[in-house]
């Protein structure tokens, strides 16, 4: 699982800039997730908090498939680790059986096909919130950076506190 931590070119336009920003944070989560076994990609190192690297790998997945899958290419994608509102933090939780190798499979193939859906359309596509709201794809990409961000900042916490590495 080690993978190259992608860099953003200082001078590209704005379509370059953002898929790199977008690749940027997600090869950041697949970093803080490297060379750890698979006890500790579950554990939950910040008592009491649910969160895990494994469970945060498992969010950003239904992230990027609710967004860009069904928002964008209008897919209807159901969720693959959560239930509302039976179980609605299904993505952090239920981690005890899973096989850590298919978690990050279907993260790395469900980064693979948003980058599809972003490359064939203009960042002006006009997609539907569940809401029936108009949102632009634009706002999706500046979304999922910013998701990306703040749980790339608790991966931070989660991976020293596993095994001291601290975050770059």
């Amino acid at each position: 699982m080690t993978d190259e931590r992608v860099q953003a070119e200082q001078l590209a336009d704005e379509r370059t800039t953002l898929a790199m920003y977008l690749d940027f944070h997600r090869s950041t989560l697949a970093m803080k997730c490297a060379d750890l076994t698979d006890e500790q990609l579950r554990t939950r190192a910040v008592p009491p908090s649910d969160l895990s690297l494994l469970g945060l790998v498992r969010h950003m997945t239904e992230v990027e498939r609710g967004w860009l899958g069904n928002r964008v290419a209008g897919r209807s994608l159901p969720p693959l680790y959560y239930s509302d509102p039976d179980n609605p933090d299904g993505d952090f939780d239920d981690l005890d059986s899973v096989d850590v190798a298919t978690v990050f499979e279907t993260w790395r193939a469900t980064c693979a096909e948003s980058r599809e859906i972003v490359a064939s359309r203009p960042l002006d596509f006009v997609g539907v919130r569940g809401d029936g709201s108009a949102v632009s794809l634009r706002w999706i990409v500046l979304h999922l950076i910013e998701e990306y961000a703040r749980h790339n900042g608790h991966a931070d916490l989660l991976r020293e506190c596993l095994d001291g590495v601290k975050g770059e």
